[in-house]
């Protein structure tokens, strides 16, 4: 049985990359629950300091407590509805910066893995072959740094914890996951550098950037 979680939300304010009439892209820092959770000590996230700030703000989706960088918030019901509609259709590009324990083999692959919700251990999530759904990642080694591999990482679907569960599957869990085996570190080492999207008004591709913290 794993530990209950011990949530201390980090103190920085909010860091807006980009506002315009459509929609609002915040960097999310690591540590910080992307909506609130159900325990009154968990009502502290990033929605809710997005909405202090823009009261119209509306979720689009979400990042894992662990995970930092870029997230986007509507602020009208018609663009949440065109992202959304980018999230579902996979109409968009996702990329992410991970740090794993030792040196994968090769340069570049895919990992094509069903995943389901591990009911008796929630939130995990595992591997199955016989009823997950269709989960697919891109990765590419950017550099070996030391006994680590550091990964850019293209997910093609966007499944809870694909990211994670993927790389525990290929050997090389990102390092400090607590929920898959990675090696301690400072913080989880993921982080979601770019979004690239089609704006909710006239379709034009947009791409915003938060640079990897480690």
């Amino acid at each position: 049985m794993m530990a209950p979680l011990v949530y201390r939300p980090p103190p920085e304010p909010l860091t807006v990359i980009h506002t315009d009439d459509a929609f609002l892209v915040i960097e999310k820092p690591p540590g910080l629950l992307s909506v609130p959770g159900k325990d009154p000590a968990h009502r502290d996230c990033l929605e809710s300091r997005v909405k202090a700030a823009y009261p119209e703000a509306l979720l689009v989706h979400r990042l894992d407590m662990d995970t930092s960088g870029v997230m986007i918030f509507a602020r009208t019901r018609a663009a949440q509805r065109h992202l959304g509609l980018q999230f579902e259709r996979r109409k968009l590009i996702k990329t992410y910066h991970a740090l794993v324990g030792g040196h994968i083999a090769g340069e570049a692959g895919q990992i094509d893995l069903p995943l389901i919700a591990d009911w008796p251990n929630r939130p995990l999530q595992k591997v199955c072959f016989d009823s997950g759904k269709p989960s697919f990642t891109r990765w590419k080694v950017l550099e070996r740094p030391g006994r680590t591999t550091r990964l850019e990482l293209t997910p093609k679907t966007g499944r809870s914890h694909q990211l994670r569960v993927h790389m525990r599957e290929l050997g090389h869990p990102i390092l400090g996951d607590r929920f898959y085996g990675g090696a301690e570190a400072a913080r989880l080492m993921l982080h979601a550098e770019t979004l690239e999207v089609h704006h909710p008004d006239g379709g034009a591709r947009v791409r915003f950037h938060a640079p990897c913290p480690f």
